[in-house]
Formats: C-alpha cells, structure tokens, sequence
C-alpha cells in the first residue's frame, strides 16, 4: 500500500493514462491537471477529477509551475507526478513541490541539479571512472570548436549542455560546418532550455543507443532492470525500442549496469531514472551519455519482459517504501519492441497530423500492450508532442516478436489522421532491422534514402 493517498498528475497523454493506472492499482486517488485542450483527454475522463490549468498553450498551463502545485495543493493531493517532459526534469519545480509540502515522485531536486546538467554528468562519471565520449568540456565559441577538430579530428558533435531529445545538437564533419553549426545548437540551446551553453563529445559513427533502468528507494537499495537498445532513431528521437538489446551479451550487459548502478548510488538517487550509453561498434566499448531523472516513454519494453511495474514502484518509493524485490529476483523473460504511433506523415518529412480520429481500432491479445489517451471521436490538438499510443510487442524471442508486431500493427486501424504506422511496418520488413544491423544514423543514412521518391520511382 503506498504512502501517498491522493496524487495529482503533472502531464498529458499516454503517460498520464499510465499513471492513473498505477494509483488505481495502489488504491490512490488521482487528480490530474489538463490544459483547456485536454478536457477531453482519456486521462481526464479516467481520473477522480480533472482541475484546467491553464489554456492551451503549454507554457501557460503544462510548464506553468505556480499553476499546478497550486491545483495540487487546492485538491488536497499530497504527492505530484511529473511523468516524462514537461516539468519531469526541472530541479526548480521538485525543489518547489517539496517547499510546498507535495511529495515529488522522483528524485531529489539536488540530485536533478548534479545529472540532469550533462556536463555535470560527465565530470561525476569521470570521478567514478565511468568511461565518457572523448571531448571537451565548455566551449565558447565557433573558434574554439574549430580548434578542436583541427586537434583532434572530425566528425565530433555539438551538444547543449542542458539539452535532452536531440535540441540544441549538431553533427559536424568539416571545418566549413563549424560556423554554422555552432551558432544554429547555441540559438535552439537558449530557445528550449534557456541555456546556451555547449560542449563537444567525438561523434561515434557507428553507434548503438543502449540504456540501463534503474530504480532505488530512499534507503540507498538500488536495483537495474536491464538494458533497453534505442538506436531506431531519426534526428535522435526515438522511434523504435526493444529489450534486451540484440547486440549486448552477457559480460557487457553486467559491465553497464555495474556502471549505472555506481554512478546512480553515488549521488544519492531515489525513484526511477535511466542511465544512457553510447556503444561503439567497431571498437565494441561503451561510453556514458546522460542520466534522465525520469520515468522513460520506452518503459514498458522493460515491464513486458521483467514483469515489474515501474510506475507504481514509483509512487511507492516517492511514499517511503523500500523497494519491493532485490537484485537477485529481477529475471528478463523473451523480447519486448516499443513502436511510437505518432500523429504525423513519414512521407512528408514527419509532418505534425493533428485532427479527430474518425476511426480507432487498436489490436489486442496475448503479448499485445498499448498505452494511449486516445479513443474514436477524439480530436488530438495540435500543440504539443504527436505521440498518440505505444504498441508494445512481447513474445519468446526477438523473431517472434518482430512477427508478431507486423500482425498486431497492421491490425491498428486508424482514419481521419496520417500515422506512423507505415514507417513502422516497412522498418519491420527491412533486412537490416531484423537481422539487428541498424545504427542511430540508420534510418537518416540508409532507411529513409531508399524510401525517395526518386529511388521508389528507379526500382
């Protein structure tokens, strides 16, 4: 039974549905706060009750801290989930919620502070000999970063030291790009995050994105789940991610969790968090990349196949439980993959699709998860991110659910919106993914190239 007894939800979308689930299993009352666009929302039908928080834009009611811990505290909640986005990552708004008497489920606003600063990061897994991407720390100007690719070589990356979803990164692979590229990561830096600061990490050519869960409790007691493989990725956002990851064996696997857990214990973490690597193809070592303080879009792949509920896990440690399983009793059963069903048009560069969804008719059965704030008659707005639901494929092997995945998504009937559902299906029937071949340039560099109009006309 968790400590908390009403809490108020901090977000939108699937991840709110997600959350409320988790209080329902719990016995904890849910409020949550929506925007003037989502009164209609799954999660504000399926809460005890909804407060508006502001109108549409996001700014003035998902971002708008004053906003919302003051719906908390009017409804009586005694804890505030942030879920993914948004405020899940503001040291400022935990620190808030804290003063203010509200139970943040997630990690201390200290503890946000120290990792969710990448350079800050990086210099504690240097500390604990963690290895980093070989780079530099601050750099202040287009000039130094020429500097640095005269000394040390080219391709290396530009990236915002507060950044995260790709913003504020730029790949630079001549001396002509330096300019350009320091200039256009600053300006999106400053722009979403209020910082421009950047640094430079070597650029990895053939990289995989593998990622450890973590979770501890307020006692020191941290345990992994595993690792998560999400290098299906355009313009480092994710699209598609399975666990366990087909090119991670066993020594390596225990190599990066021994390493997340060091690094997470280090610092004091309570609650759930993820800790990114980078592994290098060609030289087969990993490298550290950033900590997310949060709970991940991607985690129900690690649910389906270790059967632990994160979420509630969650609330439970945020109320001041321990931990409710030890190391030793986290199994991992067959291959889970997460495909991002997103509102948009992948034949048209990703296009945004808002608009109501005349027709919505997920798959289900055995193996067969989807997380969404969707339903037949919904109009999805247009001002925020287009993710509309995750499928979740669980089954025996890798084989098995990459089969099964083609059957459930092409079960998935969806009208009145362009999907990504087709980029998904052809991904499915690529040879490269489903011999686990695919890097996180892969879908820009190969993937996309021979889905032209210009190549789908030769062929």
């Amino acid at each position: 039974m968790s400590g908390i007894k009403r809490l108020f939800v901090a977000n939108r979308g699937e991840i709110a549905v997600r959350i409320i689930q988790a209080c329902r299993k719990l016995g904890v009352e849910v409020v949550i706060g929506v925007s003037a666009a989502d009164r209609k929302s799954l999660g504000a039908l399926s809460a005890d009750r909804a407060i508006c928080i502001g109108p549409e834009p996001a700014a003035q009611s998902y971002l708008n801290m004053a906003a919302i811990v003051m719906a908390a505290k009017a409804s009586d909640c005694d804890a505030v989930h942030p879920g993914y986005g948004f405020l899940a990552e503001r040291a400022q708004f935990a620190r808030l919620c804290t003063e203010q008497g509200l139970t943040f489920v997630g990690p201390s606003a200290a503890v946000i502070e120290s990792l969710g600063d990448k350079l800050s990061a990086r210099r504690i897994a240097e500390a604990l000999g963690v290895s980093t991407v070989p780079g530099t720390d601050h750099v202040r100007s287009a000039d130094e970063a020429r500097d640095f690719g005269c000394k040390s070589g080219y391709p290396f990356l530009l990236k915002a030291s507060a950044g995260g979803g790709g913003r504020g990164m730029r790949v630079v692979r001549t001396s002509q790009d330096v300019d350009a590229a320091f200039s256009g990561a600053s300006a999106e830096a400053r722009a979403a995050f209020g910082d421009p600061t950047l640094y430079i990490e070597r650029y990895i050519e053939r990289a995989r994105h593998v990622e450890i869960q973590v979770i501890a409790d307020q006692g020191g007691n941290t345990i992994h789940l595993g690792e998560r493989d999400c290098s299906t990725q355009r313009r480092h956002q994710k699209l598609i991610e399975e666990a366990p990851s087909p090119v991670i064996d066993k020594n390596l696997r225990a190599s990066m969790a021994e390493a997340a857990v060091r690094l997470v214990r280090h610092v004091g973490y309570a609650n759930a968090g993820t800790v990114e690597f980078i592994y290098d193809l060609d030289t087969q070592r990993f490298y550290f990349l950033e900590v997310n303080t949060r709970i991940q879009v991607e985690h129900p792949v690690t649910e389906m196949i270790t059967g632990f509920d994160l979420v509630a896990e969650q609330i439970l440690v945020a109320g001041g439980a321990s931990l409710s399983t030890i190391q030793s009793e986290v199994f991992s059963n067959g291959h889970a993959i997460e495909f991002r069903i997103n509102a948009e048009n992948p034949e048209f560069e990703f296009t945004p699709s808002p608009g109501r969804l005349i027709e919505w008719s997920p798959p289900s059965g055995p193996g067969i998860r989807v997380d969404t704030h969707c339903y037949e008659g919904y109009s999805i707005p247009p001002f925020y991110d287009s993710l509309i639901a995750k499928v979740i494929i669980h089954a025996n092997n890798r084989a098995a659910a990459i089969a099964n995945a083609l059957v459930a998504l092409e079960k998935f009937k969806i009208s009145g919106i362009h999907t990504t559902i087709p980029f998904h299906l052809a991904v499915l029937g690529h040879p490269d993914f489903v011999q686990g071949h695919v890097t996180t340039r892969w879908v820009e560099e190969k993937f996309m190239k021979e889905r032209s109009p210009a190549v789908i006309a030769a062929q």
